[in-house]
C-alpha cells in the first residue's frame, strides 16, 4: 500500500481496533428518497454522533453531508450506479472517477460489482481501471462485491469467490454479504488477503442484525458496512453507538441488545 493510501485509510479505519463501521447512504440513486434518507444531512449527523468511522455517498450529495458536526467522519464517494427501474439493475456503471472524488474531498472511493451478472465483465473492467487510478492517486478503494444474477446464489462459495476477485483486482477493503454463520464467514475472511466488512442487506430486526455483527466479528471481519439497518432504525445514533462497541470493543450481541432496548 502506497503512502497516500496509508494516510487516508486511517481516516476510515479506527486506529486502535483496526476495524471500521461504515454507513452507506448511496441508496438514493437505486431506490430514491427512501425512509431515513429524505433529510440526509440530519441522518449523517446522527451517524457522526454515534461514532461511525465513515459514510458512503454519491458525488452530488457530498455538499449536503459536509460533516456539519464538530466530530469528523471519513468520506467515501461511491463511483457506481444503477436504478431499480433499469431493465438490468445489476449492471453498475461508472458515474464518477477517482480524480473527481478527490476534488470533492474523498478519503476513499467505492465501486459495486455483481459477480455472476450478465454484465459482470464490464464491471470487472471498471474495477480494474479504478484500482489503477486509486494506486496512482493514493486513494483507498472499497469494493462492494456481491454474487448476483439469475443463476447465482448467495452461499459460502460464491461469496468467497466474489471477495477474492475484489482483492485480486486491487481493492483495499471488501464489502460482501454475510454467509449466515461465524464458521462459514471465517472461510470468506481466510480466503481474502484484505479486510472484509459485512453488508447489512435488507432491513432486519435488531436481534438479527446484532447476531450478524457478532458472528462476523468472531469470524475475523474488518467491521461492517450497513445502510438500511442503520439509517432506517428508530434511533440511528444509538444503533451506531452500539454497533461501534461491538466492532471496536468486542461487545456481544446480548449486551448490545440490552443497550438498544434501554
Amino acid at each position: 500500500m502506497n503512502v497516500g493510501k496509508k494516510i487516508r485509510i486511517k481516516r476510515i479505519i479506527d486506529r486502535e481496533s483496526g476495524k471500521t463501521v461504515i454507513i452507506p447512504m448511496d441508496h438514493g440513486v437505486s431506490m430514491g428518497p427512501i425512509q431515513g434518507l429524505q433529510d440526509i444531512d440530519k441522518t449523517v449527523n446522527m451517524v457522526i454522533r454515534g461514532g461511525a468511522n465513515a459514510t458512503v455517498v454519491h458525488k452530488g450529495i457530498v455538499t449536503s453531508t459536509n460533516r456539519t458536526e464538530d466530530t469528523d467522519i471519513g468520506l467515501i464517494i461511491h463511483l457506481s450506479a444503477s436504478t431499480s427501474l433499469n431493465p438490468e439493475p445489476n449492471h453498475k456503471v461508472a458515474v464518477c472517477d477517482v480524480e473527481e472524488a478527490l476534488s470533492l474531498g474523498a478519503d476513499a472511493v467505492s465501486v459495486h460489482v455483481n459477480i455472476g451478472a450478465e454484465t459482470e465483465s464490464f464491471m470487472l473492467e471498471s474495477l480494474g481501471k479504478t484500482a489503477k487510478e486509486c494506486n496512482r492517486w493514493g486513494l483507498p478503494l472499497l469494493a462492494m462485491m456481491y454474487p448476483r444474477g439469475d443463476k447465482v446464489g448467495v452461499n459460502v462459495e460464491s461469496v468467497k469467490l466474489a471477495a477474492r476477485v475484489g482483492a485480486e483486482l486491487g481493492a483495499d477493503i471488501i464489502k460482501c454479504p454475510y454467509t449466515g454463520s461465524a464458521e462459514s464467514f471465517k472461510e470468506v475472511v481466510k480466503g481474502c488477503p484484505v479486510p472484509v466488512v459485512i453488508a447489512g442487506g435488507s432491513k432486519l430486526n435488531d436481534e438479527e442484525t446484532l447476531n450478524m455483527i457478532e458472528g462476523a466479528m468472531k469470524a475475523g471481519a474488518g467491521g461492517l458496512s450497513m445502510g438500511r439497518n442503520v439509517f432506517q432504525h428508530e434511533n440511528p445514533e444509538l444503533f451506531v453507538r452500539v454497533a461501534c462497541k461491538m466492532v471496536h470493543k468486542g461487545m456481544l450481541a446480548k449486551e448490545a441488545l440490552k443497550l438498544l432496548n434501554g
